[in-house]
């Protein structure tokens, strides 16, 4: 487990009042888990331009609002209390879920004559069984009397438009609502299955032309529409279609799922169980069931779950075989101290045996052996990962940017810093690692494919298979250990923020199912993800129709 990057330290420099441009590096925001990973990392440590550290508090208060986490988003502003209100009612009066907030490359910030910089950034806001309503908006931000910087809150940073006087409406068109059912037929109801909801409401009356609706600016006071924001859907919609909406969904892994995640212990998790020969989603679930699909288009770093894709890259290249001695001290600096779960090490260790135990150290010693972008064009080129996926519902996709320094590679290595994932992606990494191929998850039958990649070798196969099933028999997952079958897993712990706790991860494969679940807050991947994934795997003993 290593430290985020919050934990470097760097000194502070006198406030600046000339306008100057221009920080050539580009940034990728770090959405949800990790955002204050991203706020602290040297590649924006930069002598010119506005101060880099308002620059990531501005990531930061970005990343935190995309992944829901509305209270800390509103204590990076000088309203902590009245943000959080405002961005709750902001996104759930207008059924906005998964929300993709992304900051403007820094040579676009500026810096005023009063000392204020202003970051531009881009809203995606997905509108729950709509669309996409996409703006751009600027965040002030304003340096404090403690040297540190918060976004300087107002109204009009939410939306431009939104003022004391004006504020937006949602309305929708009276659509008829499509039966949706299950791959063998049987109808699904968000009543009986509540995790369906985020997925039924994107689905129903689709195969009629779409649902209608718009988000309209009106007057606070007067309830008047002052002009429309955004409008979604054709006049040709509102008919559902002579026939059901069909998923790949199974009504009974899908029931299970639901019930697994009772495990979590009340604390916002997802999980998705999908199929290994095809991609065809067989359960997505969410706690709490209703609104932001966090499943498919949540945005986590993975942890030691993505160690599945380094050693990929790793084992493609002959940079390391499993045999092969890779030391696991405690701890290793790399421009800051990372460590393992529990500070553990294991001199002499394999590389199996790291990957088993995951072994954070190991891992990041190894790193010398990828080129910058190797680790991403690897995750791109045979896991689909960062492509453009069809499900059937939103996703997000994934994203593995290339390292800006050595100490953002190493997190990389081991699925921190600037990696993004969710369960659906993680769920599709377990299945092409273990088959050898990437098949993009569907929801729905028909979906468009125009994803691109390539075949594991046969030997990376088994190679990776291996490891995993050493994962369950004497590493990080052996409460699977007892489970019917072949089961292979990784676990994955991943840091969050200074005041949060760990996410837990943990993805499995048996048979022709592979299943990813996150806990936020889990602590650790065994200790929260795994009761979750084997309570799944107890209760559906068998492969899937």
């Amino acid at each position: 487990m290593s430290p985020t990057g919050d934990d470097i330290t760097r000194g502070r420099r006198a406030p600046r009042t000339a306008l100057r441009a221009g920080v050539a590096v580009a940034v990728v925001l770090a959405v949800a888990t990790g955002g204050s990973w991203a706020a602290g990392l040297g590649p924006f440590a930069r002598d010119e331009g506005p101060d880099p550290e308002a620059l990531a508090q501005a990531r930061a208060f970005l990343a935190d609002w995309s992944a829901d986490r509305l209270d800390a988003a509103g204590g990076r502003t000088t309203d902590p209390a009245g943000a959080a209100e405002i961005l709750e009612s902001f996104t759930a009066g207008l059924e906005i879920s998964g929300p993709k907030l992304t900051a403007a490359p820094p040579e676009q910030a500026t810096e005023g004559e009063d000392g204020t910089v202003t970051v531009p950034f881009t809203a995606k806001m997905p509108v729950t069984g709509l669309g996409t309503w996409t703006y751009r908006s600027t965040l002030p931000l304003r340096e404090q009397d403690d040297g540190g910087w918060k976004v300087d809150w107002r109204l009009s940073l939410v939306h431009p438009r939104l003022s004391d006087t004006e504020k937006f409406r949602l309305e929708r068109a009276e659509t008829d609502q499509a039966e949706v059912t299950d791959r063998r037929g049987r109808t699904l109801s968000a009543g009986k299955l509540p995790s369906l909801a985020p997925i039924t409401a994107h689905l129903d009356g689709t195969a009629g032309g779409g649902p209608r609706g718009a988000v309209r600016l009106v007057d606070r006071a007067t309830g008047e529409v002052e002009r429309t924001e955004a409008e979604f859907g054709d006049e040709s919609a509102g008919a559902a279609s002579d026939g059901p909406v069909r998923t790949t969904l199974d009504a009974d892994w899908q029931a299970a799922a639901e019930r697994a995640l009772g495990e979590a212990g009340g604390k916002n998790a997802a999980l998705v169980a999908l199929r290994v020969d095809d991609g065809e989603v067989l359960a997505m679930a969410n706690n709490p069931a209703s609104g932001f699909n966090r499943a498919a288009s949540g945005t986590y770093a993975p942890g030691s779950t993505f160690k599945i894709v380094t050693s990929s890259a790793l084992l493609l290249k002959g940079a390391v075989a499993p045999g092969d001695v890779v030391d696991c001290p405690q701890k290793l600096t790399v421009g800051k101290e990372f460590t393992n779960v529990g500070d553990s090490s294991y001199p002499g260790a394999t590389f199996r045996e790291d990957f088993a135990r995951s072994c954070n150290t190991a891992f990041i010693s190894l790193r010398g052996k990828l080129a910058d972008g190797e680790l991403g064009e690897v995750a791109r080129k045979y896991f689909g990962v960062g492509q453009e996926w069809h499900v059937g519902v939103p996703t997000y996709d994934g994203a593995v940017p290339v390292p800006g320094d050595e100490t953002e590679k190493a997190a990389a290595m081991i699925g921190q810093g600037r990696v993004q994932a969710n369960p659906l992606i993680m769920a599709s990494v377990t299945a092409t690692a273990v088959s050898g191929r990437f098949h993009q998850p569907s929801v729905t039958a028909g979906t468009e494919d125009g994803t691109s990649t390539e075949p594991l070798p046969e030997e990376v196969v088994t190679r990776l298979r291996d490891m995993m099933r050493a994962t369950v028999t004497e590493g990080s997952a052996t409460m699977l250990a007892d489970l019917p079958g072949e089961v292979g897993a990784k676990t994955g712990t991943a840091e969050v923020s200074d005041d949060q706790e760990n996410n837990g991860w943990l993805v499995a494969h048996r048979g022709n199912v592979a299943v990813a679940c996150v806990v936020e807050e889990g602590l650790t991947g065994g200790g929260g993800a795994g009761p979750v994934v084997r309570s799944l795997l107890a209760a559906m003993p068998d492969d899937p129709a």
